[in-house]
């Protein structure tokens, strides 16, 4: 079972909200779309729950043709970032809901409401009202509405958006073992790359309305076909700076270098390096800068621009060559501004670019 787009393209008032989109869902695991807020996940999830119809193209669901088919008789259910939930109904009637319009015999009802709110953890809470649960409460309910209609297509829509991060962490934990055996395809979308890589499965990244990477999570983080694919799976930001190919070297603007990847070893001109910050480490002592040409880790010194603590994480802004730089790092690291300061840089990790920002192999 999966759900094709072919060429679907959706324009509003003239404008195009999504451009001409192929893209065929993994069957098993969470679809993960992944994008900045207005990238056009919202719209995706519409096109594909039949709640507006594309512009161009037809969508498939198993084979079969459900471009014109009205949402109602669709085996669809959405859940939205926000709590969702009728407030004059108790818990109970809000999960039931759905079921209420399928005019289920209430012996029936009364079965799959049980069964799903026990895996949500909901039977104590079942004759309370919306108001007196609380934010985490609310979207298991409105979770376990999408759930009882055994859909055979769920779409998540930045459902842990709007709830603290200890009810995130826990919710997403659950979401994987919530849908493992119910035979739907789900669809999730969200503008955290972190959370695309704990669900795992397949991740659309998306850009101003285009799927620019479709695939595995882990292989389009580690192997992004282009520097907007990159730009879209990094938080904080990726560092991208001038670079250039010369003599089997990756030199910087101001003179640093180390080996290039050996499929790029006879290469010869610009490019773009992209390394994230957590592959940009403290040297602790901040000593001088040492010669490192031959090991993963490349030593630098900058000028810090910017000092942050975050919690358990640092961020450091710092200025090498002319372009700035960006160091996320564990544990409390404390850089006075102004100051220069040794780091080192993971090239091993680093993605190489060409000018026009298509990802060269190495």
């Amino acid at each position: 079972m999966t759900l094709a787009l072919e060429a679907v393209s959706l324009r509003v008032d003239g404008q195009t909200q999504i451009h001409p989109t192929a893209l065929a869902l993994a069957e098993r695991g969470f679809n993960t779309l992944l994008g900045e807020t207005l990238a056009g996940k919202t719209t995706l999830l519409r096109l594909m729950a039949g709640l507006v119809p594309p512009s161009s193209g037809r969508l498939t669901m198993r084979g079969r043709d459900v471009t014109g088919v009205a949402v109602q008789k669709r085996r669809v259910s959405m859940v939205y970032q926000q709590f969702i939930n009728y407030p004059n109904l108790d818990v109970f009637e809000n999960i039931a809901s759905p079921l209420r319009v399928q005019r289920l015999p209430q012996g029936e009802v009364r079965r799959r409401v049980g069964e799903i709110a026990e895996l949500l953890q909901l039977s104590a809470l079942l004759d309370r009202r919306p108001a007196e649960l609380s934010g985490g409460q609310q979207q298991r309910a409105a979770l376990a509405r999408a759930l009882v209609k055994d859909s055979e297509l769920v779409l998540l829509d930045e459902p842990l958006a709007n709830l603290d991060y200890k009810l995130r962490e826990a919710l997403r934990d659950e979401l994987p073992r919530l849908f493992a055996d119910r035979g739907c395809l789900v669809v999730y979308a969200t503008t955290e790359p972190s959370e695309a890589l704990l669900l795992g499965g397949h991740v659309a990244t998306l850009h101003e309305g285009r799927v620019t990477q479709f695939g595995p999570a882990a292989a389009v983080y580690r192997a992004p076909a282009d520097l907007v694919t990159a730009r879209v799976f990094s938080d904080p930001p990726i560092n991208v700076v001038p670079a250039r190919l010369r003599g089997g070297r990756v030199e910087l603007g101001d003179g640093t270098g180390w080996p290039a990847p050996a499929a790029l070893a006879a290469a010869d001109g610009p490019i773009q390096l992209a390394l994230r910050p957590h592959h940009v480490r403290a040297v602790h002592g901040r000593g001088a800068a040492r010669d490192t040409t031959g090991d993963a880790a490349v030593r630098v010194r900058g000028r810090v621009q910017i000092s942050e603590i975050n919690g358990s994480e640092s961020v450091v802004h710092f200025e090498l060559g002319g372009a700035t730089w960006v160091s996320l790092m564990h544990g409390v690291q404390e850089y006075p501004v102004g100051e220069v300061a040794a780091f080192e840089l993971d090239v091993a990790q680093a993605l190489h670019f060409s000018p026009a920002g298509q990802r060269l192999q190495g």
